[in-house]
């Protein structure tokens, strides 16, 4: 109690609260000068969890000499993702990535060139395109599972993630660059993913052994990456890919990006996708294999949707419905990140707290999925969670795994998109069982990954369900197809760079299921928050009659009230939004 009261009384000094405000409440412990520093450093997650328990919604505390307040549950965490970033600051906080994306690159940048950097992404993030992306996943799956046969052990930790370099590396650098990958690149990106860790946030370059590997590696990426562009450049070849969209990307005042700017970018691309897809589809077999019943419901769906011989295309994937609340309750038991963190660059008020400028406000998603009042039995594996009627993750920013609001995160639907097609290709080949090795999360980095070795026995199904070579033909002959025709009729002109399709057909035209309408009548409202909208075009394709993008890259609703002929596609647009930005209200 005597620490507790010197630690209030500092704090009290620093700043004044102003008349019918308060201070949030100071966890307890600690010690003098460097207060909850050793318990932050040794076991964030148990610090946060703690801090929960004893002070609820809010709780501050400190790390040598910096004041940090969490905040959990979707009221907070609405009202941290909706402050604006001139108040509370992403980039502040995340300039611990500097030495890994590289300075004056993103969170490093001033906010008008990191809005600048980001611009020049979303070509490369749009629908279109991340569809396209789904048939090398489908391809690099039946690549690396060639090998297997008909039965045998694979550290699937391992296994994914080595799986999702050969991912990101042909989706992010190119198929010169995947085909030409050695065993060096796994190894570089594992040391700077290895270099991001929570005491990064106290000085993210301290004399440290994975901070000095960190930044060994970073110069070797570089040297890879610039040994493509050059390649390019000299053959005049055109990939579609991150990479060529970098390459070809100019800055306001007419200026390219250097090397040095393009690597940042990619890394900062490829970490957003590599640690949610690894991660996730790791955890989620795991879960699979803990939870029998699941597992027979999950692979039932599959059969069902590819016993037909149907490929596993972007649209039979839309059909993996229960599948998809299985990825989605990995996401919430094991989200990827466990701490998303912002910088009070001005005073911030929450109800009658008083945030006072300099505090680093803590969201965390792993807490935050455990509290029983948003989500039921939350210690329970339950995917029917997010199933009618109950969809416990409708409730605005209850469901924080990709994070929230304007900086969610952009590839967060074809994470779960890739993730179901992995899962597809498995369980529809093959059988699996836990090898017996323990199932412990480790917390070494900011992505809480399986503890390896985390090993699994596979044995072919005497009928497998999902036919390999058709979806390798699939794969294949997308991905020597010529990628750009004109739109047709009627079909908005930003997504004539669709992959081919049969002439006379939209090529991001949804094939789902229409959604049947209960009242011909019936009247339907668009409500767009175009605060969180990205500019992902999803529901421009899913309805180009209702929605456009607009000249600042959001979505703009044509038809605020559109007839009921366009009500299912409507619906469908609000459905599929990887940032839900858009809300149907009925009549």
């Amino acid at each position: 109690m005597e620490v507790q009261s010197i630690v209030d009384r500092v704090l009290r000094r620093r700043r004044p609260i102003p008349t019918g405000l308060r201070q949030a409440p100071q966890l307890s412990g600690g010690l003098p000068v460097i207060g909850h520093s050793v318990e932050f450093i040794r076991n964030t997650i148990e610090l946060l969890s703690r801090a929960q328990r004893e002070e609820g919604e809010v709780a501050a505390f400190t790390v040598f000499n910096r004041r940090m307040v969490a905040m959990f549950g979707p009221e907070a965490h609405e009202a941290v993702f909706r402050a604006p970033d001139a108040q509370l600051s992403p980039q502040e906080a995340y300039k611990i990535m500097t030495p890994v994306f590289g300075k004056d690159i993103v969170y490093d940048a001033s906010p008008e060139k990191m809005a600048e950097q980001l611009k020049m992404l979303l070509p490369a993030l749009k629908d279109r395109r991340m569809r396209t992306y789904g048939e090398a996943v489908v391809y690099e799956t039946e690549k690396t599972i060639a090998t297997w046969g008909e039965l045998g052990v694979v550290d699937f930790v391992d296994f994914c993630r080595v799986l999702t370099n050969f991912t990101s590396s042909r989706c992010l650098l190119g198929p010169e660059f995947r085909d030409g990958m050695t065993e060096e690149f796994a190894s570089v990106y594992h040391d700077l993913e290895r270099g991001v860790t929570p005491i990064a946030y106290i000085n993210a370059h301290l004399p440290i052994p994975s901070f000095w590997k960190r930044d060994r590696a970073r110069v070797r990426m570089v040297e890879m990456i610039t040994k493509i562009i050059d390649a390019r450049r000299r053959d005049k070849r055109v990939g579609e890919d991150f990479l060529q969209t970098l390459m070809d990307s100019k800055y306001a005042d007419g200026r390219g990006l250097s090397e040095h700017e393009i690597t940042g970018m990619l890394l900062a691309a490829m970490f957003a996708g590599h640690h949610t897809s690894s991660v996730t589809t790791a955890w989620t077999l795991i879960e699979l294999l803990r939870n029998p019943e699941t597992m027979k419901r999950c692979v039932a769906e599959i059969d069902k949707v590819f016993s037909n011989g149907q490929l596993v295309s972007h649209a039979a994937l839309r059909e993996l419905t229960f599948t998809e609340n299985v990825v989605k309750e990995s996401l919430r038991v094991h989200p990827p990140l466990f701490l998303l963190v912002r910088v009070a660059k001005q005073d911030f008020v929450y109800k009658d707290y008083f945030i006072p400028k300099g505090t680093w406000i803590l969201v965390s998603p792993t807490v935050s999925h455990q509290l029983p009042e948003v989500f039921r039995d939350p210690a329970r594996f339950d995917p029917d969670r997010f199933a009618p009627p109950r969809e416990e993750d409708k409730r605005d920013f209850a469901f924080i795994s990709f994070g929230g609001g304007r900086h969610k995160c952009l590839g967060n639907a074809f994470a779960i998109l890739q993730i179901k097609a992995i899962l597809a290709l498995l369980l529809g080949q093959y059988d699996f069982q836990l090898a017996g090795d323990p199932i412990e999360s480790d917390f070494q980095g900011l992505v809480v990954t399986p503890k390896e070795p985390c090993r699994v026995r596979y044995k072919r199904r005497a009928q497998p369900t999902v036919t390999l070579a058709m979806a390798q033909e699939l794969a294949h002959a997308s991905m020597t197809a010529p990628s750009v025709e004109a739109a047709p009729p009627g079909c908005p002109a930003h997504v004539a760079a669709a992959p081919a399709k049969p002439a006379g057909v939209c090529p991001v035209a949804h094939t789902a299921a229409p959604v049947p309408e209960t009242a011909a009548a019936k009247r339907l409202t668009i409500v767009l928050d175009q605060d969180v909208c990205q500019g992902h075009a999803v529901c421009v394709g899913e309805a180009p009659e209702v929605f456009r993008l607009g000249p600042d890259g959001k979505v703009e609703a044509i038809l605020s009230q559109p007839p009921p002929e366009l009500h299912d596609k409507a619906r469908h647009a609000a459905k599929y939004c990887p940032t839900r930005a858009i809300r149907i209200q009925d009549a």
